[in-house]
């Protein structure tokens, strides 16, 4: 131990970009671990789609105009504490979030999920995983719902 304190004492530089390194690690390692959370591939997302999952666009309205997902509900990330009051009927299909990059989305999910929503996913790396698998994108709003209908 006292040769600990000799190196330190004569390598303060050194030992500080050491603790630099091993915090910037730890950080990383905790984001990575954060925004993995309940994450699925575009591939994945695609198989429960065709399976009746509900997919759910938590970007602002403009950027769901611009470009989204197939099938995709344009819905604003600040329901989301009130998720139960509109997604009720949709408790037990799995229900997929999305935003550009996955880290809202990974949010949205754990939410749902302490919701009761136990089939509740995020897409991983948002929109941009999904653009960078060359997967098509929708344009326009949603359409109108017709209120008798049944979702």
């Amino acid at each position: 131990m006292e040769k600990l304190s000799v190196y330190v004492s004569a390598h303060p530089w050194l030992v500080a970009l050491a603790v630099a390194a091993a915090v910037l690690v730890a950080v990383y390692e905790m984001r990575s671990r954060r925004d993995a959370f309940a994450a699925i591939s575009p591939q994945d997302l695609i198989r429960l789609q065709n399976k009746g999952a509900l997919v759910l666009d938590l970007r602002k309205s403009e950027d769901f105009v611009a470009g989204h997902i197939g099938g995709a509900r344009d819905f604003d990330g600040s329901q989301l504490l009130n998720a139960d009051e509109t997604l009720r009927k949709h408790r037990e299909r799995p229900i997929v979030v999305y935003c550009d990059n996955g880290a809202t989305g990974a949010s949205a999910a754990r939410v749902l999920q302490r919701q009761g929503y136990t089939q509740a996913y995020n897409l991983r790396g948002g929109l941009a995983a999904w653009r960078a698998e060359n997967l098509p994108l929708e344009q326009g709003a949603a359409p109108a719902r017709d209120p008798k209908r049944k979702a």
